[in-house]
């Protein structure tokens, strides 16, 4: 018999599948210190959690048998990670539980800045009778969804059956896929210029912060009205505000604030074309439940050796395998890194060959690190055990190869991604004595350490083209750390490789794009 901990207010509905399985016994135990958790966890074999629990380090040296923690929700924060892993746990979160109750809310934000509601029912309860609320339909309206994920398509869903025409912008959503969901593929500028509505549905990460702005605003027909209820800092405050302030955008609705909870002077608060709520994407009973539903299938499919999936932490590994593989985690993560984020395109495709030694040995967790590399630029909560879930959900194929020839090199890790219009080809290996090293892109043999700041400049190799590149970098106080040219012959094509104390900013990134010869730059931030 397996025994299940609950320590914190779970639904009964969202746990009857536990319950009722003869081959657990479920406890609930609310409110538990942490010293009192760790007198009692080494009896059980799974944990379940919320937010409450503190799932901490002496808590897991004492859960001498405990193979699984649960948390019912996506924030993973009060779980100690790094320990759970180490000692062999497996954590397991619930991403898909909370899709159809944000996305309703869009809707309901959609609806409400669309026709004002919210401030035509402040007035009337005010004791005022003002009939000069005059909003917008949505029928022949054009919806811009930036970020076609679980989120993004649901909504879309939606807004097909409400008559809206739908153009959409995700990095991994291919031209098929979309056509079959009657979205048509845009640019995020596109959609900033075509669009009567604007959603957004994408994770925040390094390239999504501030993904609409000022530059963004300026191409915004006249009546716009943006939502966002994904996460706080995908649309620029300030700037939406003087767009509103500028008789662009005619009214926004937002779920999430760049720091919450807002300060009493935001001026989100004070706004009348601003719909604000608090962070109410997953506060549903539906989602609280589906959340639970979701974790209990998984525990039960780890406590009898079935096979999971929505794991936040890597699993156990024999340690013959994991001795071999983990000096390559490092390199395999920084070439799934370098190369998506010089990839234009929805990515259909991952290629990982192995070459030498490493051909002899399973290197599955070692591909897991790579395609995690690929797509955490666009994506976030993507680790080594979710990864290949997350790239079969975009419809991104993964293939392996081996190959016992390595050239020059004892081991060799390959990474080709490809797209409907381009392939891209990265390779990296391990020096002694000098560690990660970046050995080839493309076609072009190279030789730098995949860290810091990198920009690759694919060029013609004619004379004045490298001190051009140094003037303009120089007169941006942009320092050149190291330097290389990658080339098959002279006077060819070839691609220069800089590391730089800091990342360029875009507007050098045009200029460097306009000097004579240069083909295309690309800005990679390891």
């Amino acid at each position: 018999m397996y025994k299940v901990l609950i320590s914190d207010a779970i639904s009964d509905m969202g746990i009857q599948q536990l319950t009722d399985a003869e081959d657990v016994i479920v406890e609930k135990k609310v409110g538990l210190s942490e010293d009192e958790l760790a007198s009692i966890i080494g009896g059980y074999d799974a944990l379940m959690v919320r937010s409450q629990t503190k799932v901490t380090k002496k808590i897991m040296a004492a859960a001498k048998n405990l193979k699984v923690i649960g948390r019912a929700g996506v924030g993973v924060d009060n779980i100690d990670i790094d320990e759970a892993t180490q000692r062999g746990i497996v954590v397991i979160n619930a991403p898909d539980g909370n899709t159809i109750t944000t996305c309703e809310l869009t809707f309901a934000m959609i609806m409400a800045v669309a026709r004002m509601i919210p401030q035509a029912y402040k007035k009337t309860v005010g004791g005022e009778w003002d009939r000069k609320f005059v909003g917008v339909e949505l029928r022949n309206k054009v919806l811009g969804i930036i970020g076609m994920g679980r989120i993004g398509s649901e909504v879309a869903k939606r807004a097909k059956v409400f008559g809206m025409d739908i153009i959409g912008y995700d990095p991994f959503l291919s031209e098929d896929r979309a056509e079959k969901m009657g979205v048509k593929l845009a640019s995020v500028n596109e959609i900033a210029a075509k669009a009567d509505f604007i959603t957004v549905h994408t994770p925040l990460t390094k390239e999504t912060r501030h993904l609409l702005s000022k530059p963004q605003f300026d191409l915004m027909r006249k009546g716009v009205r943006i939502v966002n209820c994904a996460r706080g800092g995908i649309i620029d405050e300030k700037a939406l505000v003087d767009a509103i302030d500028a008789g662009i955008v005619a009214g926004a609705a937002f779920d999430v604030f760049e720091e919450e909870p807002p300060a009493p002077d935001h001026p989100f608060l004070h706004n009348p074309n601003i719909i604000v709520t608090p962070h109410l994407g997953a506060s549903t009973i539906e989602a609280q439940e589906n959340v639970a539903i979701d974790v209990s299938e998984e525990v039960l499919h780890i406590l009898r050796n079935e096979p999971f999936k929505n794991a936040v932490n890597t699993p156990p590994v024999p340690p013959d395998v994991l001795n071999r593989l983990q000096p390559y985690f490092g390199l395999g993560e920084s070439l799934g890194r370098c190369i998506g984020q010089v990839t234009n395109g929805a990515i259909r495709e991952i290629v990982v060959s192995y070459s030498g030694d490493l051909a002899e040995v399973d290197t599955t967790l070692l591909t897991r690190y790579i395609v995690k590399g690929v797509l955490g630029h666009q994506l976030d909560f993507v680790n080594v055990v979710n990864a290949m879930h997350l790239a079969k959900t975009r419809d991104v194929n993964i293939v392996t190869q081996n190959s016992t020839e390595s050239g020059s090199f004892t081991n060799l890790v390959a990474v080709t991604v490809k797209t409907k219009t381009e392939e891209k080809r990265m390779a990296g290996t391990l020096l002694a004595g000098f560690g990660e090293r970046l050995v080839q892109i493309d076609q072009y043999p190279v030789d730098v350490a995949p860290e810091g700041n990198l920009m690759l400049i694919s060029h013609n190799d004619k004379p004045g083209i490298i001190g051009r590149v140094g003037t303009l970098l120089g007169n941006n106080d942009v320092n050149i750390a190291t330097m290389q040219v990658g080339r098959k012959v002279v006077g060819g094509a070839a691609i220069m490789v800089l590391t730089t104390d800091k990342p360029a900013p875009e507007d050098v990134l045009n200029q460097l794009v306009e000097l004579p010869e240069i083909m295309n730059v690309h800005s990679v931030s390891l």
